[in-house]
């Protein structure tokens, strides 16, 4: 067969997008030390690639939008301790998708994550929204 009919099977041009990844992303606004910032998790096949986001010198944030390949998607918010060994686990939530309802503060809720060492405190709160520029 020619390349350049191969070519569309390699890129993935040939299959239509799936539902769930028509546009949707997990978007989290985050609020530590009177800062907000808003990360964003677009769907993955696999979790091990999705990397934290440090949030001041304490926390390391994770958002995953999971959808493995013929199973259920999950989101899923990871919050570490950036200690001095390596990243340990302070918080883990679930999140069954789709998602049954979204608030004020979206599907999760307004969520507080307490430092032991400093007592300071990270707050979040996750949404599914579609697909856009960065706000």
């Amino acid at each position: 067969m020619p390349w350049f009919r191969i070519l569309p099977f390699l890129l993935g041009a040939a299959m239509p997008a799936p539902a769930w990844a028509a546009g949707e992303q997990l978007v989290c606004a985050v609020t530590y030390g009177g800062q907000t910032q808003t990360l964003r998790a677009a769907p993955v096949a696999s979790p091990y690639g999705v990397q934290a986001t440090a949030i001041g010198s304490y926390f390391l944030f994770r958002p995953v939008f999971e959808r493995p390949p013929g199973g259920a998607a999950t989101l899923k918010i990871y919050i570490y301790a950036d200690a001095e060994g390596g990243p340990v686990p302070l918080h883990v939530a679930e999140f069954a998708y789709p998602v049954k309802a979204q608030g004020r503060h979206g599907f999760t809720g307004l969520q507080r994550v307490y430092e032991p060492m400093r007592d300071g405190e990270l707050e979040y709160w996750c949404a599914l929204r579609r697909a856009g520029p960065a706000r």
